[in-house]
């Protein structure tokens, strides 16, 4: 691992009136920029990741306290995506299900939430690289903003249905709509398992994880604030990066581990998502 590390909290933020984190005390991390090519592979290899700054391990979603085994984040960004990459730490990688968007939380998965003003995107990933996604939209935006008219996000769609969160049904926004038919326009993403999957007789080092985001994905994600795809240097959105597991450390492991903690079980509180600033600055120069 690098040094260069941007602390998390390491215990649970004071419960707020209005959310069961510190919005204020979520992490921050510095997205740099890359200008080589990156393939995405899963194995990691190019220069840029070898500089990027890893996020500091990841903690229990409701204590904060840090988890079992560890888990470290990277982002890097060009001008056609955003790239994030997973060092997950795991003994016994494994792994099931193939169908996309299977409940792959029923995994051991690795998660990302990107949020836009009044929308957020959920993304999860399992080691064989089966995909989850979803798309919620906030109730009191659907209609001004023109959504209950997209055929993705239409009521009588099959795959459109209310949601209240999981953990946190009390969100001052109230209820979303969720879209299980809307798929990331361009997605990539690459799995390198180090070690044997579903082979418990040895002891495997873990598993990488390598995603492409296209920035042109995302218009309905910055649509609300007009937000610039890609980012300008200095801008900050709030991304979520997470990891959930079927094994547990102890009785005050929840299995939910991320780099902000939430205070609750409940992924969807965008207010709780770290901070993430964006810096066209050469991630090759970064000392």
């Amino acid at each position: 691992m690098t040094a260069r590390c941007e602390e998390a909290p390491t215990r649970a933020p004071a419960v707020q009136s209005k959310f069961p984190c510190d919005p204020e005390a979520a992490a921050h991390y510095t997205a740099y920029r890359v200008h080589e090519p990156i393939k995405v592979n899963g194995r990691l290899d190019e220069k840029a990741w070898g500089a990027v700054p890893h996020s500091s391990r990841f903690v229990d979603i409701i204590t904060g306290k840090p988890a079992m085994y560890d888990t470290r984040v990277g982002v890097l960004w060009d001008e056609k995506n955003l790239y994030v990459a997973y060092w997950v730490e795991e003994p016994h990688v494994a792994a099931t299900l193939t169908k996309y968007n299977s409940p792959i939380w029923q995994n051991n998965d690795v998660e990302v939430f990107i949020a836009g003003k009044d929308t957020y995107y959920e993304f999860e990933l399992n080691a064989l690289n089966t995909v989850y996604e979803a798309f919620f939209v906030w109730e009191d935006v659907y209609e001004k903003d023109g959504f209950s008219k997209m055929p993705q996000f239409k009521r009588s769609n099959s795959k459109v249905q209310s949601f209240n969160g999981v953990g946190f049904t009390t969100h001052p926004r109230g209820k979303r709509v969720g879209s299980w038919d809307w798929k990331f326009p361009g997605r990539k993403t690459a799995v390198y398992i180090d070690g044997t999957l579903n082979n418990d007789k040895d002891k495997d080092r873990g598993w990488t994880v390598e995603l492409a985001f296209p920035w042109k994905g995302m218009k309905l994600l910055a649509k609300a604030d007009g937000r610039t795809l890609p980012p300008k240097d200095g801008d900050v959105w709030r991304i979520d990066f997470s990891r959930f597991n079927q094994y547990k450390g102890s009785t005050n492991d929840s299995g939910g581990w991320f780099l902000s903690p939430h205070g609750t079980w409940d992924s969807h509180i965008p207010e709780c998502f770290p901070y993430v600033q964006f810096s066209t600055n050469d991630v090759m120069t970064v000392k």
